[in-house]
């Protein structure tokens, strides 16, 4: 069986040589590239300008290509030119070089100080690169690169492509390209050398050349000068005789009673290390010819003072440490801490037994006590002493995360009004420490309404830096959750004995600042509220009425039709004489039959068929002031502004509890009669007032008072033909069943003082405290890490004020923009603040290092104003580029300063560690003569030479054609990249 069908296998071994293999496929493949890209043809360009490829733009575009299943990935690096200098053509382009073979001559790009590899070794502005596609593949094999080269040179004869292809080959690391470039009749190679140890002829100028023209080959026998670039570069490491001029923080000082605790309101700015670690200058001569220096093993005439260009860069330490990033990442932090107040400082600090307990019960009592207990003293010892008697039980004195000196000077920062006052002046000066005055309007100030943080002079603000400061410098989570337990009983204790509290703006929650913010301008609306009762009850000042004048404006303003009144119907009204006794603020919260009475019944017997008229045997109550151009429409009596109730205020997640009930009552007939009511509740409660404020009044005067635009007046000519205005209702109003008709006629005549309260400050007040008090120390940080990244930007530009760099000022602007629309929303991601705080921390880097620079230039201390514009600018410049050239070179006055560093770096690395026996060795002059003979600059880190000429290769008749060969020698790599020409027509 086995002979039968070794016969029938040699039948069907057929090759079929017309189809393509995969080497085939390959170049096809790589002739596809380059055809999509339209690198196809003969492309010219001009002559490129002197540090183009710096300025300029690099773009790539890469696609992807296989040999087989090896996948190569190829990439077009070029220079972004002019489209006239990109696609032009030009006569007679068969006598002119590839753009490439002219690029290998100019001298205007040498030595760039940020380009790809290729570009830096062989001065080209386009190329092509086929490398492995995967990070760990290799072309190792001398088969395959040869195998690779075959495929460009045909892939580039086919297609008449004039840029230059290259193969990387060998370990990524190693940066190893060959390639080729071809033209009409012409030809370049080019070749790689890459060393780890150097041999020692190619140490010098003189061993190069040697090797450049044995590889030249060139049979003339007067060989065409040879043109040089050469470059040597010096590190300076060793800064020892410039201290960094960051100053550490005083921790002590902190927390001194001579500093008085100022120091709590602010950041710390710098680098805790060097942010600059190396200086490289770069020692050139751009132009040499060949004979006019020497440079061998024994003699070089390459004296780095006698260069004709110098250019400085500096190494940038990696991460240096800065405090205000360090605060900034500390707080960050402790957003991802888990644990609660009570589990960090053991159990609950509010605990209390036996007798306290007691006193916890009858806290209602004590609030609705006819007049509050007079506290003749207010200090911070009196404020937050039941909190560490309370604290005491739990844990001892020394085991507090804060000490006492360090909690009571940042009670006294945050409460400036706690000092030891006597009541009443503690009084007068917390009415005008509560936000009275117009804050300052300018851009910083308005900051926070971006960040939705907190004003830079709130007390918000100021507890986000000192919590801040608690977590970085006094013990941390446990410090931080200590002084919010102290802030929280501080708060409770203001809002038991009506004080209020210092660093917030008076009115409403301001829905533009955090959210915390605005719960503590909510309790000190509370407050407000709740002293203003007590005032009122406490001076039997039931019919006192202040504010009538502003009042009295507000409502001229509304009747003249500008502004409807619910825009502004919070002008004119006043709490302190809603209750007469405190029986009649406790009877308007209980549904008794008293309430229902007081006249109302009356009301119902005068009957609404008369234009929805009052009756008038009312006794008008609760009046604030006359209108002064308005009167009631039917009696003709003068109409009364009343003292109506001021709206709730509202904090945002009220707001938005409000609007998810009032979403849930559904699209139904009852659910918007029912959301209807709802909303009206303060119309309904301006409507009562204004009735018993006036008796007899209709439906049309409280229109004509509290929206004058839905009361229109037409003039008409009356029976004996005089001019006479007559007003209606606008046509919303007349609407059936319309809302403000039913609340006027269920509204009774009942003045302010008796309705039930649309604020229960007390209520609100109790919400507020449980909130802050069942927040986390991460809550916390979460809620006041904007209020952080506010003072964070404003520290920033302020220490940029000082030193006045243009990239940060852009920088600074991105900041801004970036956080204004991350923390716009509740709960932004960790990913985004990371971010923000990256940016923060990138910004201090950069003016750390601008002022360490400026130290080790000697800016400040240059007399010359000229020199010291030249030096600052010098400073500016290496921020912000890659590479600074020196006016003037070694002789100017940037040069000076970097030969001294080096000079005195040279000094202190030639003395030996115990020079004793130099000290006795001779006088000073000796000692100062041996150290003038020690080098000014270390031997040179790197070595760069480019050699260039123009031979006719291989042949003497050939075309004379462009030789270049760079080569770069450090302590540990050593490479040559050579481009060899060569005539493909007349070889």
């Amino acid at each position: 069986m086995a002979a039968d069908s070794e016969p029938e296998s040699e039948v069907f071994e057929i090759t079929d040589f017309t189809t393509a293999s995969e080497w085939e496929r390959f170049i096809s493949k790589i002739e596809e590239v380059l055809n999509d890209w339209k690198l196809i043809g003969i492309s010219s360009g001009k002559p490129l300008e002197k540090g183009v490829y710096t300025t300029g733009v690099w773009e790539e575009k890469s696609d992807e290509i296989s040999f087989a299943d090896f996948k190569f990935s190829v990439t077009h690096h070029y220079l972004v030119q002019e489209p006239g200098d990109r696609d032009g053509r030009e006569e007679g382009v068969e006598d002119a070089l590839p753009l490439p073979m002219q690029d290998l001559l100019c001298m205007n790009n040498d030595f760039p100080p940020r380009a790809h590899c290729l570009v830096r070794w062989y001065g080209l502005r386009e190329f092509v690169v086929i490398a492995p596609a995967a990070n760990n593949d290799a072309v190792l094999s001398e088969s395959k690169c040869n195998l690779l080269l075959s495929s460009v040179s045909i892939a580039l004869g086919n297609t008449g492509c004039q840029v230059p292809l290259f193969v990387q080959i060998h370990q990524k690391w190693r940066r190893m390209y060959v390639g080729e470039c071809q033209g009409p009749g012409v030809r370049t190679d080019f070749e790689m050398v890459h060393l780890r140890k150097v041999p020692s002829q190619y140490t010098h100028l003189s061993g190069l050349l040697d090797v450049f023209k044995s590889k030249i080959g060139c049979p003339l026998t007067p060989l065409p000068p040879v043109s040089m670039a050469i470059r040597l570069t010096y590190v300076l490491q060793d800064w020892q005789q410039y201290f960094w001029p960051q100053q550490p923080p005083d921790i002590d000082a902190l927390v001194g009673g001579e500093v008085g605790g100022l120091e709590f309101g602010k950041l710390p700015f710098g680098a805790c290390e060097d942010p600059i670690s190396e200086l490289h200058l770069a020692t050139t001569w751009p132009h040499l010819t060949e004979g006019i220096i020497v440079d061998n093993d024994v003699y070089s005439d390459l004296d780095p003072i006698q260069a004709p260009q110098w250019s400085v860069r500096v190494r940038k330490a990696d991460n240096p440490q800065c405090l205000l990033g360090d605060f900034l990442n500390e707080l960050f932090k402790l957003c991802r801490r888990k644990e609660s107040t009570d589990e960090i400082l053991g159990r609950s600090a509010f605990e209390e037994d036996g007798k306290e307990v007691a006193d916890i019960t009858h806290a209602l009592s004590k609030l609705t006590e006819p007049a509050p207990v007079p506290i003749h003293k207010l200090s911070v010892t009196n404020m937050v002493h039941s909190a560490k008697k309370k604290i005491r039980k739990h844990r001892g004195v020394d085991e507090s995360p804060l000490n006492n000196e360090v909690l009571n000077t940042i009670l006294l920062f945050l409460f400036p009004d706690a000092a030891d006052k006597l009541a009443e002046g503690f009084e007068s000066r917390a009415s005008t420490s509560s936000g009275s005055n117009p804050p300052p309007e300018n851009e910083d100030y308005n900051l926070f309404s971006q960040f939705k943080s907190a004003p830079s002079d709130s007390l918000t603000y100021k507890l986000a830096l000192c919590l801040c400061m608690i977590n970085f410098y006094h013990g941390g989570v446990k410090g931080v959750a200590h002084l919010w337990q102290e802030f929280v009983l501080e708060m409770r204790y203001r809002w038991e004995n009506n004080y209020l509290i210092p660093g917030l703006a008076n009115g409403p929650p301001d829905l533009r600042c955090c959210l915390l913010h605005q719960k503590l301008q909510m309790l000190n609306c509370c407050i407000e509220r709740k002293k203003a009762r007590d005032e009122g009850k406490k001076g039997n000042m039931s019919d006192r009425s202040p504010g009538g004048s502003s009042g009295d404006t507000g409502k001229v303003a509304d009747h003249s039709g500008d502004n409807l009144k619910e825009t502004d119907k919070e002008v004119g009204k006043s709490w302190e004489s809603w209750s007469d006794s405190e029986e009649e603020f406790f009877e308007c919260l209980s549904d008794t039959e008293d309430l229902k009475g007081n006249g109302q019944e009356n009301g119902k017997k005068g009957g609404t068929k008369e234009g929805n008229k009052e009756p008038v045997n009312l006794k008008p109550e609760g009046r604030l002031h006359p209108h002064g151009k308005l009167t009631l429409l039917h009696p003709g009596e003068p109409l009364y502004i009343p003292i109506t109730q001021e709206p709730a205020p509202m904090t945002e997640d009220l707001l938005e509890e409000q609007s998810e009930v009032l979403a849930k009552l559904g699209t139904s007939a009852e659910g918007a009669h029912l959301r209807a009511r709802m909303q009206s509740a303060c119309l309904l409660s301006d409507m009562e007032s204004f009735k018993a404020a006036n008796p007899g009044c209709c439906l049309e005067d409280f229109v004509r008072w509290y929206s004058p635009r839905d009361y229109i007046e037409e003039e008409v000519v009356d029976e004996k033909g005089n001019v006479v205005i007559k007003g209606e209702l606008s046509a919303r109003m007349k609407i059936p069943s319309n809302m403000w008709v039913e609340a006027w006629e269920t509204a009774k005549p009942v003045p302010a003082r008796r309705q039930k309260r649309l604020f229960d400050d007390t209520r609100e007040a109790e919400k507020v405290l449980h909130y802050l008090a069942v927040q986390k120390p991460a809550d916390l940080a979460r809620h006041l890490l904007p209020c952080i990244i506010h003072a964070a930007v404003l520290k920033v530009k302020e220490e940029e004020v000082l030193e006045n760099i243009s990239s940060v000022k852009k920088i600074i602007k991105q900041i801004i923009s970036h956080s204004s629309k991350v923390l716009r929303f509740p709960n932004p991601e960790d990913k985004k603040l990371e971010e923000i705080i990256a940016q923060i921390m990138s910004v201090e880097a950069i003016i750390a290092r601008a002022r360490s620079l400026k130290a080790k230039f000697g800016v400040e201390k240059c007399e010359n104003e000229e020199e010291k514009e030249d030096l600052q600018r010098f400073v500016n410049c290496l921020l912000e580029q890659p590479e600074v050239s020196v006016l003037g070179a070694g002789r100017g006055p940037a040069g000076s300063v970097i030969h001294k560093l080096f000079v005195n770096a040279q000094r202190i690395s030639a003395v030996p560690p115990l020079d004793e026996e130099l000290r006795r060795s001779g006088p000073s002059d000796e000692r100062r003569l041996n150290a003038g003979s020690v080098s000014d600059f270390p031997p040179p880190t790197g070595r760069e030479i480019i050699l260039r000429t123009t031979v006719p290769r291989p042949a003497p008749y050939s075309k004379p054609l462009p030789q270049r060969m760079y080569s770069v020698l450090t302590k540990e790599d050593f490479r040559l990249a050579g481009a060899f020409s060569a005539d493909t027509t007349f070889f």
